[in-house]
């Protein structure tokens, strides 16, 4: 039987029935998580050839106003001033500069349109990634990167799509985008918040705000 390990819990999982858009995925029984058998990845190129596809304009108020279902739960966890990193800010960085124009300094980092590894090397009172954790081939050292970055007292805020299992796995939309890799049950964010102590709260469908211990 073909058996892959978690790339978030590093558990052993035995490949499952899950096809959906002609790829394999995996369903790990440890964290929840679904992820993608790795030989259906996309290379790099792919990769960043189809990220070019997506519309984000900043000037666009529908994209702000997606952007806000973060945002808005988001700057009330916040002191006046706090500093963020925007991770995975994509193409046409949008969500930095509406924290900014609310009065909290936002770098951002992306690793195919803003790859500037400076700063990584800086800790934040706040990370915000949207639309991103799902394209984590290997979550789990993403996560530690994450955590590494963020204050003690900081917040993790991520939005992506939740798996529900009230739905089949190959009936659902999101799996569709051939760069999303990894997808998060809530059974997974509360793994992810155990995993590393946080605190953590869903104020709305599809966004999650993780507290570090202070």
């Amino acid at each position: 039987m073909l058996r892959r390990r978690c790339p978030l819990c590093s558990e052993d999982v035995a490949a499952s029935a899950i096809r959906a858009y002609g790829r394999d995925y995996f369903d790990c029984p440890t964290c929840r998580l679904v992820f993608l058998a790795p030989p259906a990845r996309l290379d790099a190129d792919a990769e960043r050839a189809h990220y070019l596809t997506h519309e984000n304009d900043p000037h666009d108020p529908r994209y702000r106003a997606f952007l806000d279902r973060l945002a808005l739960p988001l700057i009330t966890h916040l002191v006046p001033g706090a500093q963020g990193l925007d991770f995975g800010s994509g193409p046409g960085p949008t969500l930095s500069l509406m924290l900014e124009e609310r009065g909290f300094p936002t770098e951002i980092y992306d690793p195919f349109f803003a790859p500037n590894s400076s700063v990584l090397e800086k800790n934040y009172d706040f990370i915000t990634a949207t639309e991103t954790i799902e394209h984590f081939c290997h979550p789990e050292k993403e996560f530690v990167r994450l955590d590494e970055l963020l204050r003690p007292g900081g917040i993790l805020g991520v939005m992506t799509e939740i798996f529900r299992d009230d739905k089949p796995f190959a009936q659902w939309h999101y799996p569709r985008d051939p760069t999303h890799v990894s997808f998060y049950r809530e059974k997974t964010m509360q793994w992810i918040a155990q995993r590393f102590s946080y605190a953590v709260e869903m104020p709305r469908p599809n966004v999650v705000l993780f507290r570090k211990g202070a």
